[in-house]
């Protein structure tokens, strides 16, 4: 008997993902991709000498990706190099205030002793728990399909649930063990990109802040695509056929099933599909009235994640004062949610990340030149221009010029790009959102879009809209879950 054909439709970490595993069970799989280069979000481009990872920038949860290849015989040491990195990043809340955070715990415990009397031993609690929930969350809960409560059923699972925090918000949880304002803003940050205020996350994702200070912070050499090239590699030594500059146009159906997926380059016919693209563009673009799981008012009351407003840079010089990873914390954080989560517009103070690949990797950069990389977190659904991305480029890198001291602007030789409008153009994004939905305790597990269609049998999701959710080790757990789940059914 021939192997049932499966397609899967967008080629970033979910797509392939879940490609890999279906081609492991003995799948004939297909993915097809609209743009020109695989990864989605996680693509790369070079220019002018400089390479720039377009997306994902920060390493965290390096046994997700270890346990990932171990799956398929295979090692992360096969494809790329890790370097982790000391200090993990730093917080720049003002000029000569810049707080580098220690890869060593007992050097961060002192960091902490030194800001708060007493805080050292709480971090020690802090992350005591926070182990717990991420042993339990990350090797147990997310790995579930999401599709019925019982999955949750066990007592002995029903009992970590209830250990893991998931009624009392993360503000509430952080103040518990810190009071210094710079503390607070330390353990808080890691939420920041699930989609909600701390006051609107579940504590359970303190998981976070063990992933960040006690498994650390690394950097794959040559930037985050490594990875997608490392699981392009294993795709394709399992049979996988990826077609890039394929863009689905519709998805055709017929007596509760698909048919075939139409593209530009002709169709696609599949025993089942696999929709990694954006899961709002899948339904109301591709798929008939009658065939979609949700209506436009489901969508429309959606809490998204934030989008991102980037640059890519490329300075002339080296820039003294700044680590791989810097977050600028030298205006309120109030204002700035504010205007992300509850008051939706272009924040007056914007707080911004600056990443400096070339701090950690020659290769990215000419020499004598850096590879810099800003990003804005800012609400979906905005309207950017190219006169509002101009101001907010002025804006921070004026910031960064007056803390570090460093001449910016004078020294520039490339600079790109990227916001609402590109994530909308590029990956269909709903609302040019860049992370997919809000982690609040109303969208998680069950409560996320399903991963299987409700009336097409041969037709799932994966990727950051639904289980688990967005961030880059989800994502490839989101393709592992989604193939278990069509393997149980086509198998």
């Amino acid at each position: 008997m021939m192997d049932k054909k499966a397609l899967v439709i967008g080629s970033g970490f979910a797509g392939l993902s879940a490609a890999i595993a279906l081609a492991s069970k003995g799948f004939e799989t297909t993915i097809v991709e609209k743009n020109n280069s695989i990864g989605g979000r996680a693509r790369q481009f070079s220019e002018s000498g400089f390479t720039f990872d377009m997306g994902p920038s920060w390493y965290w949860m390096p046994d997700v990706f270890e346990s990932f290849f171990n799956r398929f015989g295979k090692s992360v040491s096969d494809y790329y190099e890790l370097i982790r990195l000391d200090p993990s990043y730093q917080v720049v809340y003002g000029k000569g205030e810049e707080m580098p955070i220690p890869a060593n715990m007992a050097e961060l415990e002192a960091l902490f002793e030194s800001i708060e009397a007493g805080a050292g031993l709480k971090l020690r609690e802090f992350l005591k728990q926070a182990a717990y929930k991420y042993e339990v969350g990350i090797n147990k809960l997310v790995y579930k399909p999401g599709r019925s409560v019982t999955e949750f059923a066990s007592v002995k699972l029903l009992a970590d649930v209830l250990r893991m925090d998931v009624f009392q918000s993360m503000a509430k949880h952080v103040r518990k063990f810190f009071k210094h304002p710079k503390l607070i803003e330390l353990m808080e940050f890691p939420v920041l990109f699930l989609g909600a205020l701390p006051e609107n996350t579940p504590a359970l994702y303190s998981l976070m802040n063990y992933a960040d200070m006690s498994l650390g912070t690394w950097y794959p050499k040559g930037g985050m695509f490594k990875i997608v090239e490392a699981m392009a590699s294993l795709a394709e030594s399992l049979g996988v056929s990826i077609h890039t500059n394929c863009e689905v146009l519709a998805i055709n159906t017929q007596g509760g099933k698909v048919t075939n997926v139409q593209t530009i380059k002709g169709d696609f016919e599949a025993d089942v599909v696999i929709a990694g693209a954006d899961y709002h563009h899948v339904e109301t673009k591709l798929l008939k009235p009658e065939d979609r799981n949700y209506s436009a008012k489901y969508w429309d009351s959606r809490v998204m994640a934030p989008s991102s407003l980037l640059y890519y840079v490329g300075v002339k010089g080296e820039l003294d004062g700044l680590l791989h990873h810097n977050l600028f914390f030298d205006t309120d954080f109030a204002p700035h949610a504010k205007a992300i989560y509850t008051d939706p517009k272009w924040p007056e103070k914007p707080l911004f990340y600056a990443s400096l690949t070339s701090k950690t990797d020659a290769t990215v950069a000419p020499a004598g030149h850096e590879n810099l990389f800003l990003l804005i977190p800012t609400a979906p659904g905005l309207k950017d221009t190219e006169e509002i991305r101009s101001k907010y480029f002025d804006l921070i890198v004026n910031r960064m010029e007056d803390i570090t001291g460093n001449s910016i602007k004078d020294n520039i030789v490339y600079q790109r790009s990227f916001a609402h409008s590109d994530f909308v153009t590029d990956y269909h994004s709903f609302k040019g959102n860049a992370y997919g939905l809000a982690n609040t305790l109303t969208q998680t597990a069950i409560l996320k879009p399903a991963l299987k269609n409700k009336r097409l049998n041969n037709l799932f999701y994966t990727g950051q809209l639904t289980v688990p959710g967005p961030g880059v080790p989800p994502s490839l757990i989101s393709g592992l879950v989604v193939a278990e789940e069509v393997a149980k059914e086509f198998k």
